[in-house]
């Protein structure tokens, strides 16, 4: 039986403020979190081939929760063999909860896919299928192959939530292809979290679509209109809508520093930070595949091989916060962007994004919000 005991931590909480007690503890057992506490009462829980670790003062948090994530160490979740390569990888930086996020594909590949990841679901080794695409806008289609982009229908959609026998837990798309919002009522009738992304929609449209149910904005900035003092867009129509929760790839590429601070500040409690990682990341540079396309990776960053436009990430979540951290943003709001903002944005349960026992085992960072050490059993 493997025992660890961490004591003297601040511990995360579920609010904005974190508590600035150092005395916190915890106890894991064979990779999961027994028992959280306080004060000196740690002492007694040391037993024979316990391990202690004394945290410093520094911040024990929830494991990472990862709402849009392509792939990791090499493989991709479109690969048939690649999904422990992928959980691992991940894992190894601090992610307890994955959402496996596919790329568009045709249309018999992304069942196919959908229906093996469905099964993985089911067995929890990932939390669900995130379907970025095929309902997505061409003018804005970033690194998704043009040619199996379909305008969003119930006839699209309604087969690929059938083969993910209700794994798929959030769908991106673009609400001004979606004819009278009809794929949007749809999915969030059976349950579905919709995402506004890689879109061309106005203010006005993206608005309709948050009315209609949707409630998550893709990769912020990324692949939409941007701010514009007379032709405000989607993000601005997040920010002014208090149900809709971010997403945030912070990695210095994707989204400049001050933007980063700038939704934090407009949109606090609703910023999910989120890798967006394809192969390449925690593997290298090189050349992958993203869907049919190729992609290049040059000092980390992921671009087509035609065209340049950036295609995915090469983030990992404790990277993700570590940027946000070098931005300006509080670590306590870091981490709560990383854990709990994304896990209820979908609906996670069985401790996502929580420090409570039963949930996955927890990180330990340091103040600049650097990875100090994983616990969850690699």
């Amino acid at each position: 039986m493997n025992r660890i005991l961490i004591h003297s931590a601040r511990l995360a909480g579920r609010t904005s403020v974190t508590s600035s007690d150092p005395s916190g503890w915890a106890l894991l057992q064979d990779g999961a979190l027994v028992e959280l506490g306080t004060g000196e009462r740690w002492t007694r829980r040391v037993s024979p081939g316990t391990e202690v670790v004394d945290a410093g003062g520094d911040l024990l948090a929830p494991a990472f929760v990862d709402i849009h994530c392509h792939g990791g160490g090499g493989s991709a979740f479109e690969d048939a063999d690649g999904l422990d390569t992928v959980r691992s990888t991940h894992r190894a930086h601090g992610t307890g909860t994955l959402v496996a996020s596919l790329v568009t594909n045709p249309l018999p590949a992304l069942r196919q896919a959908v229906a093996r990841l469905g099964a993985a679901t089911a067995d929890g080794r990932i939390a669900g299928i995130h379907l970025e695409g095929p309902c997505l806008s061409p003018g804005q289609r970033g690194a998704h192959h043009p040619d199996h982009l379909l305008a969003p229908s119930v006839a699209v959609l309604e087969p690929l939530l059938e083969a993910g026998g209700g794994a798929i837990v959030q769908v991106t798309l673009a609400p001004e292809m979606d004819a009278g919002l009809a794929a949007t009522r749809f999915l969030v009738e059976n349950g579905v979290k919709v995402a506004v992304g890689h879109t061309e929609a106005d203010y006005a449209t993206t608005r309709a679509a948050f009315d209609a149910g949707a409630s998550l904005l893709t990769h912020t900035f990324n692949a939409m209109p941007g701010l514009h003092h007379r032709n405000p867009g989607p993000v601005a129509a997040a920010l002014d809508d208090g149900r809709v929760v971010l997403e945030l790839i912070a990695d210095g590429v994707h989204v400049h520093d001050p933007l980063i601070r700038l939704l934090f500040t407009q949109a606090p409690g609703r910023v999910a930070l989120v890798t967006d990682a394809m192969a390449a990341a925690g593997f290298g540079d090189g050349t992958y595949q993203l869907g049919e396309l190729a992609v290049e990776v040059r000092d980390s960053v992921a671009r087509l091989a035609a065209g340049g436009s950036i295609a995915g990430s090469t983030l990992t979540m404790d990277a993700a916060v570590r940027r946000a951290v070098a931005a300006g943003v509080p670590l306590d709001e870091a981490v709560k962007a990383a854990t709990i903002v994304p896990a209820r944005a979908l609906g996670l349960g069985h401790g996502a994004g929580l420090l409570e026992p039963g949930a996955p085992a927890p990180v330990l960072l340091c103040p600049d919000g650097s990875l100090r050490r994983v616990f969850a059993r690699l």
